[in-house]
């Protein structure tokens, strides 16, 4: 079993890497989509602006790949970070964009923290992930489990039974994802399980059993 990590120029690849081949994965970093089509899942992870995002994989015929192949046939799939936004419809950082539209939604800024001393946009450090029981992605971990983030936009799905975890920093905003419509098997983290320690490793370890499933 090959996990694919895409490797489109945004973000950190190592690390996810290391994560998942410590819980036992066999993974590829690869742009070939010969290799993505062969793996039994593919990460999507990312760093950085939605806009740049789009543009690398639209370069390297990966959104094509993504959107047309990998999801509708089921295969295992996991965003993280920017990763998980792209798999929306659009974003509205620095301009409107295109996303994938894997799952119907829109990204749009975290909103201020109206609270004295104001809370920090971006979003940055350990915060409480409520998990809504919706999948298996959280199981054996506490309902309110710490992971790390990055970030300064979120993603709002259109279905609210698509959101399998719940964060509060000044506003209570979706941090993770699950959508299984139709054929697709789609997972999203907006926090960095690869930089979760002991939480974020039981994380993927969840996400392989189910690719394991398939």
């Amino acid at each position: 079993m090959t996990i694919a990590i895409l490797d489109y120029g945004m973000g950190n690849l190592t690390s996810v890497k290391n994560a998942l081949a410590h819980v036992g994965a066999r993974v590829a970093i690869t742009a070939d989509p010969a290799i993505v089509r062969a793996a039994s899942g593919v990460v999507l992870p990312g760093v950085g602006a939605f806009g740049e995002g789009m543009a690398h994989l639209k370069s390297l015929g990966l959104d094509t790949l993504l959107r047309d192949e990998i999801a509708p046939s089921g295969r295992p799939l996991l965003g993280i970070c920017l990763g998980m936004q792209l798999l929306l419809d659009e974003s509205e950082e620095h301009g409107r964009h295109d996303g994938l539209g894997i799952i119907p939604g829109r990204v749009r800024r975290l909103a201020p923290p109206a609270q004295t001393p104001p809370l920090r946009v971006p979003h940055m450090g350990w915060n409480h992930v409520e998990a809504t029981g919706a999948d298996t992605l959280f199981k054996g971990l506490n309902q309110n489990e710490a992971f790390y983030f990055v970030h300064s936009y979120v993603a709002v799905p259109d279905d609210p039974a698509a959101v399998a975890g719940w964060t509060e920093h000044g506003e209570r905003f979706a941090s993770a994802l699950c959508s299984q419509t139709g054929p697709a098997r789609v997972w999203a983290t907006q926090f960095h399980p690869e930089k979760s320690h002991r939480a974020g490793l039981a994380l993927l370890e969840n996400w392989l059993e189910e690719v394991r499933s398939c």
